[in-house]
């Protein structure tokens, strides 16, 4: 058995617990995003060029780990230690596995949710800056080529070009993180252009944007600096990622006061109606007791 897939069979205590909470961080974090597509039944608010970014550069990511020479190393291994061992050791490839598993099913959300007109429904007047039908199915038309193509150039430097992975590695990582870059940018424009969350969720983002900074973290204790173009990727959009929870917070709460503003206006409003209405009455049934009175005097 070689050294290093020795030195898998005892993992450190540590990093294990902490990568093993990433793991599920990652897979509960999406889960309030998937929820509240699926709970307002749209996906209004999500910019189709952010699904795209973020999809590709969520693909790039996975093929970037798994064509790294060290990762390499760590799944072949499996073969020769125990399944805990194996299980240890690969905890860095499933952590990212999970998350482009997890954003990819933000993709077909996006796009079986996508707001279309009804045909039972008035006609609105056309948005011009808001993305057609046709864009998401694009979108989406765009990441399975993309998907494909990834795992074709993958095998043909696993089986032909043995000795570029390394730089084939760093090619995905690099495409990864110039995508993963300009990912937020796109719905940050969106939201801000909006001026609301529309379907966003701003659970999704408390725990995520802390949590790329640990899981950089973590991937770096794993990698090394040797793997910056692993964990480079999810340090710069946990940065961006946070400028878009500040903005989606901001709105939120601007939205919240404005409902209660507006419910405590329409409460006073409704009392004010009451009052009038008992007023009308009191008084429509004074000139009927008046009229009557009148009449018996008469007679």
């Amino acid at each position: 058995m070689a050294d290093h897939c020795e030195a898998l069979t005892s993992p450190n205590a540590w990093n294990f617990a902490l990568s093993l909470f990433i793991l599920f961080g990652i897979l509960i974090s999406y889960l309030p995003q998937h929820y509240r597509i699926i709970a307002r039944r749209s996906s209004e608010g999500i910019s189709p060029y952010f699904v795209l970014l973020g999809t590709t550069s969520g693909t790039f990511a996975f093929a970037n780990i798994l064509t790294l020479p060290t990762s390499r190393a760590d799944l072949a291994c499996c073969s020769q230690i125990s399944a805990f061992g194996c299980f240890a050791g690969t905890l860095g490839v499933a952590q990212i596995g999970v998350q482009w598993s997890c954003f990819t099913v933000i993709l077909l959300l996006f796009l079986l949710f996508f707001p279309r007109a009804s045909p039972l429904s008035p006609p609105q007047p056309p948005k011009s800056a808001a993305p057609s039908y046709r864009t998401a199915v694009l979108v989406v038309g765009i990441c399975i080529v993309h998907i494909f193509l990834t795992v074709i150039v993958h095998l043909v430097f696993i089986y032909r070009f043995p000795l570029l992975l390394k730089s084939c590695a760093e090619f995905f990582g690099i495409a990864g993180t110039v995508l993963a870059a300009t990912q937020f940018l796109p719905q940050i424009y969106t939201t801000w252009r909006l001026r609301a969350v529309g379907s966003l969720s701003i659970p999704m983002m408390c725990i995520q944007t802390p949590g790329s900074f640990v899981w950089v973290g973590s991937l770096a204790g794993r990698l090394g600096i040797a793997g910056w173009s692993t964990w480079g990727i999810y340090l710069v959009t946990g940065v961006l990622q946070g400028v878009l929870l500040v903005m989606a917070i901001g709105f939120e709460v601007r939205d919240r006061r404005d409902r209660k503003k507006n419910d405590a206006d329409g409460h006073g409003r409704t009392n004010g109606a009451v009052r009038n209405g008992n007023g009308t009455a009191e008084e429509g049934q004074n000139n009927e007791r008046t009229s009557l009175l009148r009449g018996e005097a008469r007679s």
